[in-house]
Order: structure tokens, then C-alpha cells, then sequence
């Protein structure tokens, strides 16, 4: 089996040596007889695998203690919706930064509770730059600021972290959470999807300060509480608990492994600054984004002849460089560059991308 660089913006790459622990435990947990997938969620055996978990993951991102760690369901499209369900019960409009589609989904399902305010958008700039601090009006009532932190579709990312007072900061950190040190402390809810940065599919993670835990409308379904969630330790009913096992192998992997996040830190801007590097030096090669904006997690590129494009991925893919096509929404490439993409797969394909250019330039 040869295994390839995988560049897919999510469901995205693991750690070799984590999908090797799993494998050796997949049949036999630990001397347990069954497998994590067939453990039941109520026993010790998965208790502790759930407070190993986020143990590590406190540990990882320095949560302060007055924060809730949720292991929750349902992709962050639904914290969409959980995020008003959960912060308006006291009042307020919520407020927006619009950055692209996420932004923009975020947005329309607010809408769906409350006539949210978009307190500044990327929209007359193509989406290429983020809005600076200057540009946020927020509404008079504001219940909270919602931004995402970095846009997976058009790599567009944030170069600062908004101030905003005494009015909750809600950040969708789906695809850049884990990928260097955080201050927890300047928000007051993070959530993040798993499958880019955390692990498989299906499970979700929000960090919600306590304060914010008794803000709920009324009308909250159970199922999308955060309280309940926190009062229940994230297993008010069956979790997904395979992929809460691989989650905390992946935190294992991080600060046992990797160094901690300083480490991945490091470790990322090598690689998204070598991929730029290579972009920027051609002509047939370019990214769309402002500099300061550019995301180290996405990294999207156009070829100056797009009629290349399909040679260019059949290409790839013949050299072993999976999923980078960008989104069609968008269009050209995109390398998605998360924790587990080795610097090695970087090298490879800016090798690739210089000699596809000496041959078709």
C-alpha cells in the first residue's frame, strides 16, 4: 500500500501514526475485547478515552477553566443555528462579519431567528481581504459578534482578532483551530467541525464560556443546548464516539508528538510559505488573496491558462497529489494545508507545479 498527499479540504488528511494506533487497536481496545465502535458511550473504559480527550485538548489550547469543552453533533452548519439559539435568550441582535460563503451561510440561518446585522462585509473587495478593525459597526443592541476565522472555500483569513468590548466574540474555527497557539480567553464561544484539523467527520467541538451557558432562548431544542450538553458531559445522548476516540488521538499526536502547538506553528507557516513562494515567484501561477489575508490552512491558486486545469489535476493525481481542485464555487486549485499534510507533500508539489509549468508555459 503506498499511501499519497492528500490536499482535500475536509474530510482532510490524519496522522499516519494516529490511523496506525487505530488500526492496532480496532479489534481490541486495549486488552477490552471490542472495539471503541462497539464500546457502550455509559462505560469506563470510553469515560476515560472522553477525559483523556480533553484533557489534551485543554492542555493544547490553555482553556481557561471558567470554559465548557463540548463534544457535540452535527457538523458546524448546525452550530449555524445553535450559536442565536443559545445567545439571544437575553436579547439582542446578533452581528455578523461577512467573509465569504461560510460567513454567508452563518448569516442566512440567523435570519431564521433573528433579523441579523452584518457589522462588515468583504463583499465590494471580491472577498479577497478581510474587513480591517476600523470598518466593524456593530448594532447598539448587539447580542454577539459571529466571524470566521478563516474561510476553508476562499482561503481567506484573519490577521487580527476583533475587539469588541463586552459583547460576546463567536468564532468558526472549523479549518484553522489547532494549527498554532490560541487566547480562549478573548472569546466567548469557538467552534470547529472536526474534519479538517480535529478528526474524522461527525463530530464537532465548541468551547463556550459558563456565563454564556444560561443565555438560551426558551424555545432552545434539547438536543442544541449548550447547558444541557455541559450539564451531561456532551452525552446527553449517544455521542459519536469513534470519532471523539480518533479526535483525542489526534490531540495525543499534537502535544506528545508534534511539540504543541508552537511547534505546528512553526511548522505551518513553513509550509504555507513555501507554497506561496512558488505562486508568487511564477506567471503562471497566482493567488487571488490580499497578502495579509492569505489563509496558511487553504491555499488557493489559478493557472493564467485555465484550459490547463484538467491536465493539471490528471496530472497531480498521476504524481500522487489527491484533491486539488478548488471549490466550484470558486474555481482554479486549492491545497489545503492542515496539521496533518507533511512538509514533505508541500515539496512535492511545488516540484510539480515547476515542472507542469516548464512543460506547458
Amino acid at each position: 500500500m503506498t499511501r499519497k498527499f492528500n490536499f482535500c479540504a475536509g474530510p482532510a488528511a490524519l496522522p499516519d501514526p494516529v490511523l496506525e494506533r487505530a488500526r492496532d487497536e480496532l479489534l481490541d481496545y486495549q486488552g477490552h475485547g471490542l472495539s471503541v465502535m462497539e464500546m457502550s458511550h455509559r462505560s469506563g473504559a470510553f469515560a476515560e478515552i472522553a477525559a483523556r480527550a480533553e484533557r489534551d485538548l485543554r492542555a493544547l489550547l490553555a482553556v481557561p477553566d471558567n470554559y465548557r469543552v463540548l463534544f457535540m453533533q452535527g457538523g458546524a452548519s448546525s452550530q449555524f443555528a445553535m450559536v442565536p439559539y443559545n445567545l439571544l435568550g437575553t436579547g439582542g441582535t446578533p452581528n455578523y462579519l461577512y467573509t465569504g460563503i461560510w460567513g454567508k451561510k452563518a448569516v442566512a440561518e440567523a435570519r431564521h431567528l433573528a433579523g441579523a446585522h452584518v457589522a462588515a462585509s468583504s463583499e465590494a473587495n471580491g472577498f479577497t481581504a478581510v474587513p480591517r478593525p476600523e470598518d466593524i459597526v456593530l448594532s447598539s443592541d448587539a447580542a454577539y459578534l459571529h466571524y470566521t476565522a478563516n474561510e476553508t472555500i476562499g482561503g481567506l483569513a484573519f490577521d487580527y482578532i476583533p475587539e469588541v468590548g463586552d459583547v460576546p466574540l463567536v468564532c468558526d474555527m472549523s479549518s484553522s483551530i489547532l494549527s498554532g497557539p490560541l487566547d480562549v480567553s478573548r472569546f466567548g464561544v469557538i467552534y470547529a467541525g472536526a474534519q479538517k484539523n480535529i478528526g474524522p467527520a461527525g463530530l464537532t467541538l465548541v468551547i463556550v464560556r459558563d456565563d454564556l451557558l444560561e443565555r438560551a432562548l426558551p424555545n432552545t431544542p434539547t438536543m442544541f443546548n449548550y447547558r444541557v450538553m455541559a450539564e451531561n458531559g456532551s452525552m446527553f445522548n449517544t455521542p459519536p464516539t469513534y470519532a471523539w476516540y480518533l479526535a483525542g488521538l489526534v490531540f495525543d499526536w499534537l502535544r506528545h508528538d508534534m511539540g504543541g502547538l508552537e511547534a505546528m506553528d512553526r511548522l505551518n507557516a513553513r509550509k504555507s510559505e513555501k507554497l506561496y513562494a512558488a505562486i508568487d515567484a511564477s506567471d503562471f501561477y497566482s493567488s487571488p488573496i490580499a497578502m495579509p489575508n492569505r489563509s496558511r490552512m487553504n491555499v488557493p491558486f489559478v493557472l493564467a491558462d485555465a484550459s490547463l486545469n484538467d491536465a493539471f489535476l490528471n496530472d497531480a493525481e498521476a504524481a500522487g497529489l489527491l484533491n486539488l481542485k478548488g471549490h466550484r464555487s470558486v474555481g482554479g486549485m486549492r491545497a489545503s494545508l492542515y496539521n496533518a499534510v507533511p512538509e514533505a507533500a508541500v515539496d512535492v508539489l511545488v516540484d510539480f507545479m515547476r515542472e507542469f509549468e516548464r512543460r506547458h508555459g
